[in-house]
């Protein structure tokens, strides 16, 4: 939890190089406390936590953390992230989905993440960037699998150099790549996660007077003109449905919703594509206007679900 008069551990550049510089994992966890940085034992060769509370029983007592490593010399070395240690960590993954490299250069080409203090090379071959915790507010972890991304703030941990992980059979270890020779700057996690997994745009509802069964061709083609990019295609299949509903035939459909749709910015074979697979379930389903069922998505927004199966 954040809390503003705690005081934040005193990181520079190279407090981790000194850290990874010790020959024992012992004298390394060590020396994080005398640095008043906390830290908790985590099982050797790998990650899990061997207290039990986790990274919540992280300290920086010399005493409390020389007894840890006294029972268990090869533990490695669990660092919590965010407000407590003063540090949040982008972690770069690369395993056999993916590598999050690719969306990490462009973030930094944006100026999202260009500030990190320094690299640490992860056992699987990613990397951990480390950046100063924001001194004036809570970051809390989070992941986008679909980056390979992931940031460790307030609420995570990440093991730290020198510990060693097994990869493969192998003990393989964290090791310092890179330290920066400017003053490094907190990372903006909100705007990080937004530029990686950017919020999905919602069309805009149909207006009020498209009733049931009385929607105006007119009318359908004036929503389908005027959504917005990442919904234009659900409008156009939706529109399509209301035509099918009201008896018009796909010419008619054609005639009213493809200049409209060209309007909204689609390409032709999209639009044609679009409108003919509306059809084509319409037909499968029936017609609407006796049973009161209504043929398709009932909303704009539900049309990419039906379109995307076909």
């Amino acid at each position: 939890m954040f809390d503003p008069s705690n005081p934040i551990p005193d990181w520079t550049v190279s407090t981790m190089q000194r850290v990874a510089a010790e020959p024992t994992l012992a004298e390394a966890a060590i020396r994080f406390a005398n640095l008043g940085i906390p830290v908790f034992p985590c099982g050797p060769g790998g990650k899990q936590p061997l207290t039990p509370n986790g990274f919540h029983d992280a300290t920086s007592s010399t005493r409390i953390v020389h007894g840890w490593w006294q029972r268990t010399p090869q533990a490695n070395i669990g660092l919590p992230t965010g407000t407590s240690t003063g540090v949040d960590v982008v972690d770069v993954d690369v395993h056999t989905g993916g590598s999050g490299f690719a969306a990490f250069e462009r973030a930094r080409a944006h100026r999202i993440a260009e500030g990190w203090g320094w690299l640490v090379r992860t056992p699987s071959g990613g990397v951990h960037a480390y950046y100063p915790a924001a001194p004036d507010r809570e970051q809390r972890s989070w992941q986008v699998p679909s980056a390979h991304i992931d940031f460790r703030g307030d609420g995570g941990y990440i093991i730290a150099p020198p510990s060693r992980v097994e990869v493969n059979g192998r003990s393989t270890p964290y090791e310092v790549i890179a330290v920066a020779t400017r003053r490094p700057e907190p990372v903006d996690a909100r705007r990080l996660r937004e530029f990686l997994e950017p919020p999905r745009r919602t069309p805009p509802a149909p207006p009020s007077n498209l009733t049931q069964h009385g929607c105006r061709p007119d009318a359908l083609a004036r929503v389908v003109a005027l959504t917005a990019e990442g919904g234009r295609n659900h409008a156009l299949f939706w529109a399509s449905c209301r035509m099918v509903e009201t008896g018009h035939t796909l010419e008619s459909a054609l005639s009213y919703l493809m200049p409209a749709a060209q309007h909204a910015g689609l390409p032709d074979r999209e639009i044609e594509t679009t409108i003919n697979s509306a059809y084509r379930i319409a037909s499968r389903l029936g017609p609407a206007g006796h049973s009161g069922s209504r043929v398709g998505p009932t909303q704009p927004t539900t049309a990419h679900s039906e379109a995307a199966g076909l």
